[in-house]
This record gives C-alpha cells, structure tokens and sequence, in this order.
C-alpha cells in the first residue's frame, strides 16, 4: 500500500498510518521511501501539480502566489538532510503503563530521516516581505481530518524565530526523486528539530501571523495534558504545545522478544535529540542500570539528523533485559520510567528503551 514494504506495520488503512519494523531502520543512515513512516490524520489527497499553487499572505508585504517553476526559479535550491519524529513515537510504552483509547500504538519506527530538497522558507518570506509584528508562521494543506469536530483541513504553525533558520526548507523531493505523494508531494514544510506535525505535507498556504495558528492540530491537538485531564473536553491552548522534540532513543537490534546465543552480543539503535541539542552519549546496561557500557556513536549526516549507536554485551544464557539512555548535549537525559511521562494523548515518550531476549 502506497509503495510501502510488506512488513510495515499499518496501525490504520484511512487515514493511512504506518512504521517499519525496528530492524528495518538498523544501520540505515537515511530511510529508502518505502520504508519510512507514514503518518497522516485524513485521506490523502490527489494534487494536480500542473494547477497547484502556493498563496503567501497574512502580515507580509508582499503576497505571493507561486506555481512549482516560480519556486525553482525565483529561489536557490538547498538540500539538509533531516530526521522526522512523530510525537507518538514509542507511544505503546505508555500504553503498557495505561491504556490510551483512540490513539495509534506506534513503536519506535515513527522516526525516519531523508536528505530533503527544495527552497528556504525564509527566502520566500523574504521575497513576501515579513511585517516585524510577525511572530508565527502558519501552514495549511487540503487533507480534512474528521479529528477535529467539525472535521477541518489540516494545518499547524511554527515561530518566526524558527521559520527564518537555514534549515527549514519547502521541499519538492526526498533523496534526490520527487516527493511521493504520500509524504506530501508536490510541496510540503520540513521543520528539522521539532516534532513531524509541524513538517506539514500538500502545502497550500503559508501565512503570516501574530498569534500560532488556530487550527485544531496546533491549538487542541499536540499539546501535552495533565495525566487525569479527558482529551474529549480538552480545549484550544489546554496543555502544554509540542514543537521542539525531547532527547530520545532505541534499540533497534536485536529486535524486542528475540532468542539468541548468549556471550558477545552486538546491540545496535538510533538516538535523536531535537530544537538546537545534538546527541552526546548513549549508555547501555544489561543489569537493570547498575552498571553502563558507553555506545560508539556514528557522526550522523547533520546536526538535525539522529545517530546510530552500537556496542558488545557479553550476555549470560536466559533471560535477559536490555535497556539504553541517551544524553544530548545540554546535559539532558532519558527520564527512566515511563510511568512518569504518561500523558492521555500518548505523547513524548522519552523513558529508556528496553528491550527483553532469551539467550541460549
């Protein structure tokens, strides 16, 4: 389905959710298209891009109203490569600690990176004009999500602060070939650093605002809640608003449940830390956190994209639990339990990955 890989792991058909299995992700510096997480709230939609435009208004100057060959042709082209993270990743981590009614039991594959190109959001805003009493950027797509009552488009918003960094881009391709429609072709927002829903697909309108955006995905939705709130009578500005991501990490082989021979054991997982931290550490323990081996860490492809980690355990024969903790470079850690973080909507689990084997 949607020239996804046999092996996804679909949570919905409509809208279509997806996400690899972990192993898939291993030792992948970027994730091929067939393989990287899905995540939409409505159906897809099916854009002509020969009549597709891009409108660019609110507190600007200058609005814009840019067809596919303005964009390549009024602007310079950039590539960052980039990891995307929904902010339900790992969210079946607290699902065990208490259940999460209506929401996706996503695993640790809601995480993806891509080398994206197209044009600075910054330079369009540039060419429009940006009033100085701007302080958000609001972005709209034409996918109606019947999430939100009364079902609505989509849409959400990030600051100005954040639009005008180098780094985020309105990208028309993901490792060098045209967006697929499923990941938001012809136009879609990559917002590196801050959780997947702000990196709006199907771009339609980019606007200019003194406020974020009232739309349900940025007002009621995203926000983290107390643990005893009901989100059916959450309303807008409820909770706290998610953008940049929390440090975060998991192992991603071997894979959770798995039987292998006791003795050197290789275990191998990603890292991500979001807003302007990089990874720093990633301590690994086979003895419940007594003690902590130091992962080897790979360079990563930019400072918006994750790290892959690995090192040996010696492993004993029978059962055995594995867990990891990764630190970014303000000093933050992995809280260790889950149990602390849970939250009605599911969001920003960042407690230690585990996973448990059996050794023979």
């Amino acid at each position: 389905m949607w020239g996804k890989r046999d092996d996804m792991l679909v949570h919905e058909r409509d809208p279509f959710n997806a996400e690899p299995p972990r192993a898939a992700l291993a030792g992948r510096r970027t994730t091929p298209p067939d393989t990287f997480y899905s995540r939409n709230h409505g159906p897809v939609p099916d854009l002509d891009p020969a009549a597709w435009r891009l409108t660019v208004d609110g507190l600007v100057e200058h609005p814009l109203d840019l067809s596919p060959a303005d964009l390549r042709e009024r602007f310079d082209e950039h590539e960052v490569a980039a990891t995307l993270q929904c902010a339900g990743n790992r969210r079946a981590g607290l699902a065990e600690v208490r259940a999460i009614p209506g929401e996706d039991p996503w695993g640790p594959g809601a995480t993806s990176t891509a080398r994206w190109t197209g044009v600075r959001l910054a330079d369009v805003l540039a060419a429009a004009g940006l009033r100085p009493e701007a302080a958000h950027i609001e972005f709209a797509a034409p996918d109606v999500s019947r999430l939100a009552v009364p079902p609505q488009p989509y849409g959400g918003s990030i600051t100005v602060d954040k639009a005008l960094r180098p780094e985020v881009l309105l990208a028309w391709a993901m490792d060098g070939r045209p967006l697929p429609r499923v990941h938001g072709a012809p136009l879609r927002a990559v917002v590196p650093g801050w959780i997947g829903a702000r990196s709006v697909k199907w771009l339609t309108r980019i606007s200019a605002r003194a406020e974020p955006s009232d739309n349900y995905f940025q007002a009621t939705a995203y926000r983290v809640l107390p643990p005893d709130a009901d989100p059916a009578q959450a309303g807008p500005d409820d909770g706290i608003p998610l953008g940049p991501i929390v440090v975060n990490c998991d192992i991603l082989r071997p894979d959770d449940g798995a039987r292998v021979p006791s003795g050197p054991t290789e275990v191998t997982g990603y890292a991500l830390a979001g807003g302007d931290r990089t990874v720093a550490r990633v301590d690994v323990s086979a003895d419940g956190g007594r003690s902590w081996t130091q992962a080897a860490l790979d360079d990563g492809d930019s400072p918006w994209t994750w790290r892959h980690w690995r090192t040996t355990l010696d492993l004993p024969a029978g059962e055995a639990e594995i867990i990891a903790r990764a630190w970014d470079s303000a000093g933050a850690v992995q809280p260790e339990s889950p149990v602390h973080l849970w939250n009605p909507k599911g969001y920003a689990n960042t407690s230690w990955a585990r996973i448990r084997l059996t050794c023979t």
